[in-house]
């Protein structure tokens, strides 16, 4: 027959009286009950966060597409002789500072004798790469011109939590065009 000894029976008193306060102690429960929202709610506002920011690119893009496409449509983009660079850059004048424009801007400008004929090539391969099959045309006095450009934006939150990515990688393609028929220059 075994006998308790006496220091143990109050040991466990005491760990009973500890943990009896502990359930019933509602101290520290909202910063437990934060600690489990949190992440969930963090991510979710990151996600919300960079939509803001994907649609705000995407205007930013048609404008400057729009406002570079006038320049061709007026003849003045011919007239200089700009090169390719030149009206990537005209383009990039349009958008924000945060865009970096050098390495992720992609310019495709196509002439076509009229509007029946605008054949364009998709801009990605099978695996959903950017291709590199882009021209710069600007074309002369009342052809139709197709002006294309591509932004590949590194997305910030993990593909499964907002959808987004249309690119391997984590990346978003984004694209704006303006097609027109050149003024009589």
């Amino acid at each position: 027959m075994t006998t308790e000894q006496p220091g143990n029976a109050a040991r466990r008193k005491g760990l009973l009286a500890l943990l009896r306060r502990f359930h019933r102690s509602s101290d520290g429960t909202t910063a437990i009950e934060f600690g489990i929202v949190a992440v969930p709610f963090l991510g979710l506002l990151i996600a919300i966060f960079e939509t803001t920011l994907i649609f705000f690119t995407q205007s930013a893009i048609e404008s400057g597409v729009a406002n570079a496409g006038r320049m061709i449509r007026t003849g003045q983009v011919q007239a200089q002789g700009l090169s390719e660079d030149d009206f990537k850059t005209m383009v990039c004048d349009s958008l924000s500072g945060y865009l970096n424009c050098n390495t992720n801007l992609t310019v495709d400008v196509r002439s076509f004798s009229n509007f029946g004929s605008v054949v364009l090539p998709d801009a990605t391969d099978d695996d959903g790469n950017l291709t590199n099959d882009f021209e710069y045309a600007p074309g002369t006095s009342s052809e139709v011109v197709v002006v294309r450009a591509f932004y590949v934006w590194d997305m910030l939150t993990p593909d499964h939590i907002t959808g987004l990515s249309n690119m391997p990688g984590g990346k978003r393609l984004i694209a704006a065009a303006s097609a027109f028929r050149n003024e009589p220059f």
